[in-house]
């Protein structure tokens, strides 16, 4: 199946930067779609933004400009990078993927989320 580890959260201040890792442990589906969304307390969560297997990438309208995403499909992981970030973008941040089993069938996963805090 999948097993998606996120990392690299933590404590940043206002304009600084961090860069935010998924991989797939398990390393058997095929992994199409990969996303990272964010959740704040009381909030659902939302798309952050979206890579498809060649690359194709798609923004939500706050992270334009200041957040990259990125994949290796060789290694399986996802990247986030975060620059300029504003205390707006304290959040728990979650590695998302739909992955296909050898059957075809298709399945979402969730990373276990790390968390993001800006300070100002």
């Amino acid at each position: 199946q999948v097993q998606l580890v996120d990392t690299g959260g933590g404590l940043a201040q206002a304009g600084g930067s961090l860069r935010l890792s998924c991989v797939d442990r398990m390393r058997t589906y095929s992994l199409h779609l990969m996303a990272w969304f964010r959740q704040t307390p009381g909030k659902q969560r939302e798309l952050v933004a979206n890579i498809n297997v060649d690359g194709r990438t798609n923004y939500s309208d706050s992270e334009k400009g200041r957040f990259t995403v990125s994949r290796d499909n060789g290694v399986r992981t996802i990247w986030l990078q975060m620059d300029n970030l504003t205390p707006e973008d304290t959040a728990v941040y979650y590695c998302h993927a739909i992955a296909e089993s050898a059957w075809g069938y298709e399945y979402p996963y969730w990373g276990q989320g790390t968390q993001v805090t800006v300070s100002s």
